[in-house]
């Protein structure tokens, strides 16, 4: 069995897609790795009992060694496979994001976290999964800290976007991605930015999430309060606006129609 400690330069990752979601990706993740990486992909049935009672009939005999699984899942059934991914894997640390509320509901949630707890290995659930940080996932209120040198490997370079925006003559002149969308997204924002006035790249990079296209479930979600895909648009334009606040012009204060100022005490005396 793999040291985990001495992977995670070289990591192994098995990517499970079931449908164009997970598909899109696993490929981003497999062409923009670090070259050390070894990234390969599983394609599930995309058709799976909502509960599967026997997983070998929808499994491979075996998988190559992989570090870190990637569950793409967009069914419950997928879902459920991912403990015996796990296991002849050998894995020892799985992503399984939440981009759709219906792929993982609370109850699986806890269910998967005993099971791959159980294959000796950690599982995060990131919602959305470009919530995820080397230290944290999730939005507030549900913010979650972890604890894993595979999971924080790869957050390194997909998760949360970040950038590094210079500025010239109030205008986005360069932006480098510094951490990426594991969907691609951040760098198609990136590109999209260059040249607009600043006070428009906060709103333009929000257009460019929506049309890239992000993916996230446009259903409520009940924690939130909010959609996935509307949180991962806040995620962006605030990584845009965070690069560039010194830039942005204040504020405008609009004084209220027959507003009268009260004196001060020197002119009243």
């Amino acid at each position: 069995m793999r040291d985990p400690s001495a992977s995670v330069a070289a990591l192994h990752i098995l990517a499970v897609t079931q449908g164009t979601w997970g598909e899109r990706i696993a490929s981003y993740i497999h062409d923009h790795a670090p070259a050390q990486w070894q990234v390969e992909t599983w394609a599930a049935p995309r058709v799976l009992p909502p509960v599967v009672d026997y997983p070998e009939d929808f499994l491979p005999g075996a998988f190559g060694p992989a570090d870190l699984i990637v569950a793409l899942a967009e069914t419950a059934g997928l879902a459920q496979l991912v403990p015996d991914v796990v296991r002849l894997a050998g894995a020892k640390a799985v992503i399984a994001p939440v981009d759709f509320n219906e792929a993982l509901p609370p109850g699986l949630i806890r269910q998967l976290t005993r099971w791959v707890k159980q294959e000796g290995a950690d599982i995060i659930f990131p919602r959305p999964f470009c919530s995820l940080t080397p230290t944290t996932y999730n939005r507030t209120p549900l913010t979650r800290t972890y604890d894993n040198p595979l999971i924080r490997a790869f957050a390194e370079h997909f998760g949360k976007p970040a950038f590094d925006i210079r500025v010239a003559d109030g205008r986005i002149a360069s932006v480098r991605v510094e951490r990426e969308a594991a969907c691609g997204c951040a760098q198609h924002v990136a590109e999209g930015l260059i040249g607009l006035a600043v006070d428009e790249a906060v709103e333009a990079a929000g257009m460019l999430h929506h049309h890239f296209p992000c993916l996230a479930s446009m259903n409520q979600n009940p924690d939130y309060h909010d959609t996935l895909m509307h949180v991962s648009g806040d995620y962006l334009r605030d990584a845009v606006k965070d690069e560039i606040r010194p830039f942005l012009s204040p504020t405008p204060y609009l004084r209220p129609s027959g507003r009268v100022d009260a004196p001060s005490q020197s002119q009243g005396e």
